[in-house]
């Protein structure tokens, strides 16, 4: 039997997955940074230092639960596949992998954040065959908002382009400012999701302000500040801002149907775990989404891409 291992050390959460072909068991474990009250982030040195402590914990806890040998190992290397696209965090997990590819013999393969991200998605969602045609892609998180045209490749199984993105403020940063306003710790995602569900009140879905396919997010926080400072209920701040993000998302999505035409549409990154988003998106583009743990950062992605690369199958 053969098990393909995948790690992942993004800016704010520790992951390794391993995934076996021949039963198809998935193990994950993984650990959010810890970031400091009042925060909105960690520093890269701050993650590289946790990323180094918490990987060991994670994989002592991971390879005592596998069934079967380990056959290749993968890692995210990097956030996405631009030229000059780079992240420290990213330094522990590819140290380690490549560690544990010399100490079982056993080859490495190197994939993007981002391919991950899309990747983990098709998984959760039953939807793994669709990477063998394009599709069109949003990897919508704290740090990045940006529709990806993706392809199938031979060397690293799918290849994200990025065709459009937030210009200015990332739809997770927003999400993130809004929810300190409003006294939420960071991060903000799944509280800012519940209390915009006790909104009552009518409310149309705003404007979003864009240039092309492109959007620019960094007003809505401007507008969010305006609303609690005219005595506006939290539940309708916390609203307007998901319904702006759903605004921007709808007008991207649109434009680039018509570019690119018919294609799948997959939904990835933490901030597409949001019930409204998924609801709205989901209706409107028959959007491909997936369960909580496979939106937010993962190692379950990397797995995946390793197994499919090494030539192993999904069961």
């Amino acid at each position: 039997m053969s098990c393909y291992i995948g790690l992942d050390t993004s800016n704010y959460t520790t992951s390794a997955a391993a995934f076996d072909a021949a039963t198809g068991a998935l193990w994950q474990v993984k650990q959010l940074l810890p970031v400091e009250e009042g925060k909105m982030g960690l520093r890269q040195s701050d993650a590289v230092f946790h990323h180094t402590k918490q990987l060991p914990v994670l994989l002592e806890q991971l390879f005592p639960t596998l069934s079967s040998s380990v056959e290749a190992v993968g890692v995210s290397t990097r956030p996405m596949e631009e030229d000059g696209s780079y992240m420290p965090c990213f330094l522990a997990g590819t140290g380690t992998a490549r560690s544990l590819a010399a100490a079982f013999g056993k080859p490495l393969y190197r994939f993007t954040h981002q391919q991950g991200h899309v990747m983990a998605v098709l998984y959760g969602a039953g939807k793994v065959a669709l990477r063998k045609k394009p599709l069109l892609a949003f990897h919508v998180s704290g740090g990045t908002t940006e529709a990806l045209l993706v392809r199938p490749s031979e060397e690293t199984v799918i290849t994200c382009s990025c065709v459009a993105r937030s210009r200015d403020l990332k739809a997770g940063q927003l999400i993130d400012r809004v929810g300190g306003m409003l006294g939420m710790p960071f991060p903000a995602g799944p509280m800012l999701d519940n209390l915009s569900q006790r909104s009552v009140g009518d409310m149309r879905l705003p404007r979003p302000t864009v240039s092309g396919a492109d959007c620019h997010l960094s007003g809505v926080e401007n507008q969010c500040r305006r609303m609690l400072e005219q005595g506006a209920p939290r539940e309708d701040v916390a609203r307007f801002c998901l319904l702006s993000i759903q605004a921007a998302l709808t007008h991207m999505t649109e434009q680039l149907l018509l570019q690119y035409g018919d294609l799948p549409v997959v939904y990835a990154g933490g901030v597409m775990s949001n019930t409204l988003l998924q609801k709205a998106l989901g209706e409107r583009f028959g959007g491909v989404f997936a369960p909580a743990e496979y939106s937010a950062d993962n190692a379950v992605g990397i797995a995946v891409l390793t197994t499919l690369r090494a030539g192993g199958t999904l069961s």
